[in-house]
């Protein structure tokens, strides 16, 4: 349902609750992979605009005719209530 990606920005929106998140922060999820700084901002625009498509987050920045500059996100309700739903599905680990 949600890629590796997508659950860390999910998480770290819900975690933030009402302020917008920089998305500077996402970046930390491609800290020990070796990928170029300008594929990984291609990268985490495209997962902030399907979640924005998705109605669950908001996004703030400019917008022209062709693109999108995002600059932050916030979660909405009803991307709260999916990662809830999401995170009550998993199974819990036992710490043995």
């Amino acid at each position: 349902m949600f890629s590796a990606l997508q659950r860390q920005i999910l998480q770290e929106c819900h975690a933030g609750k009402k302020e917008g998140i920089d998305r500077k922060i996402f970046l930390t999820f491609y800290k020990n992979k070796n990928i170029k700084k300008e594929d990984q901002s291609g990268i985490i625009s495209k997962s902030l605009e399907r979640l924005i498509d998705r109605g669950l987050l908001v996004g703030y920045g400019l917008r022209t005719p062709k693109k999108w500059f995002i600059k932050k996100v916030r979660l909405t309700r009803l991307g709260s209530k999916e990662w809830e739903k999401w995170l009550a599905g998993r199974q819990k680990k036992l710490p043995l």
